[in-house]
């Protein structure tokens, strides 16, 4: 009996993959394998539709129409907002704000409040397997106010090293930014024990939660984290929607991100003053129609069950991992802890670059991700320049790992000849 046969699928991922309309189509004459959902995950026609909808029957602008379309779609909008808060297991939905994408959302955090706390000699601990949307923002943060960057060490097997985090958080630790879940080898980390060792030393804990909302629980009261932000786009929703979740005391304290309408109380000739939570920091006419598509999505999810999306993922990986080893010539990163690895598969083919591995993969119908990843400083660690990533999501199973190491035998009879 083979590995997979010998685990119980709890997740119909066969009935979940005829929701999708691209995944029924053709690519290079082959049928699409879509292995590249951390990037940005494929939409059910079910949010498809939503989207179309408010464009075709509810579409007007939020907030300020005293008409009926105006209040239907104020109406929908705010109506994610309170699905969303729900979802993350937030207090109050005053505590959702709605931005672009996750690099909005760390970026609001790092100027609003980095710029109006950080002083010089302050520290804000990162590492070098953060993406660069976790990076650059504090860098840009540290360098305006004279605060430094500390890194958490990392294991062998690419998590964050635990018994180091003590030597490295210290009373000039304001801020700990660190990742739900690795975009670049799939590690999750244990982000409760981040937020109880960034307290223990007065430090917020903002978590870079685009990989960790897709695919696991959240409740970030029990995380008890300062911030978690994320993407609709990685979670079958529409792109152009981001969310940051803060704790109210935080972001009442916090000043503006982006002037303009609909974050004034009042406007006087040479003042204003913000208006309340969450309109303080959503300026100007947002990705309206995204948003409401974003509940539909968030309803699919639900229904699914991230527990079960999460279950799933880590059967399809292990699958993989083991089917890779079976491969002479690739090498595999990322740890070999099942319990603690999402839906990625990071490898490269031995005397390939990885940019040629993702070409022919391409030909074969298989979409993934080759490249550093948004994570230089990790690649750079690991002295190379970049992965093939292979990431997986709820509509995708066996046969898609079995067209991957097809894919990849192919490679090599491309690169033997």
């Amino acid at each position: 009996m083979s590995f997979w046969t010998s685990i119980d699928m709890g997740l119909d991922y066969k009935s979940i993959r005829q929701d999708f309309p691209i995944l029924q189509t053709m690519m290079n004459g082959k049928p699409l394998v879509f292995l590249d959902s951390a990037a940005s995950s494929q939409k059910p026609q079910r949010v498809i539709d939503a989207f179309e909808d408010y464009y075709r029957c509810r579409n007007a602008n939020i907030h300020r129409g005293a008409y009926r379309l105006s209040y239907e779609a104020t109406d929908l909008y705010d109506g994610t907002r309170k699905k969303m808060a729900a979802f993350l297991g937030a207090e109050s939905p005053d505590e959702i704000i709605f931005t672009r994408n996750t690099t909005e959302s760390i970026n609001l955090v790092a100027y609003s409040w980095g710029l109006s706390n950080l002083k010089p000699g302050d520290e804000v601990l990162v590492s070098e397997l953060e993406h660069h949307s976790n990076l650059v923002p504090w860098m840009i943060a540290a360098k305006k106010t004279g605060a430094v960057l500390k890194h958490l060490p990392l294991t062998e097997d690419h998590k964050y090293d635990y018994s180091k985090i003590d030597s490295v958080l210290s009373p000039k630790t304001r801020m700990v930014a660190l990742a739900h879940m690795s975009n670049a080898v799939g590690t999750i980390h244990d982000i409760e024990l981040l937020a109880k060792k960034a307290h223990a030393v007065g430090a917020l804990f903002s978590v870079d939660g685009a990989q960790g909302a897709c695919h696991l629980p959240v409740d970030v009261r029990k995380i008890d984290c300062d911030f978690y932000s994320l993407s609709a786009h990685k979670m079958l929703g529409p792109t152009g929607v981001g969310v940051l979740y803060g704790k109210r005391k935080l972001l009442e304290g916090m000043d503006p991100f982006l002037g303009g309408g609909d974050m004034i109380l009042t406007v006087q000739k040479d003042s204003y003053l913000p208006a309340e939570l969450p309109m303080k920091f959503e300026a100007g006419t947002p990705n309206i129609a995204g948003v409401v598509a974003f509940a539909i999505a968030l309803e699919y999810l639900r229904q699914a069950g991230l527990s079960n999306i999460h279950q799933h993922e880590q059967e399809i990986v292990r699958y993989a991992v083991e089917e890779m080893k079976r491969v002479q010539g690739v090498t595999l990163y990322g740890t070999s802890d099942f319990a603690s690895r999402g839906g990625v598969v990071s490898f490269n083919v031995d005397g390939v670059h990885p940019h040629d591995v993702g070409s022919i993969l391409d030909e074969e119908g298989i979409a993934v991700r080759a490249g550093h990843h948004c994570c230089e400083p990790f690649m750079r660690k690991l002295d190379i320049s970049g992965t093939v990533r292979a990431s997986f999501y709820l509509y995708n199973g066996p046969e898609d790992v079995d067209a991957l190491i097809r894919g990849i035998k192919r490679v090599k009879e491309i690169f033997k000849k």
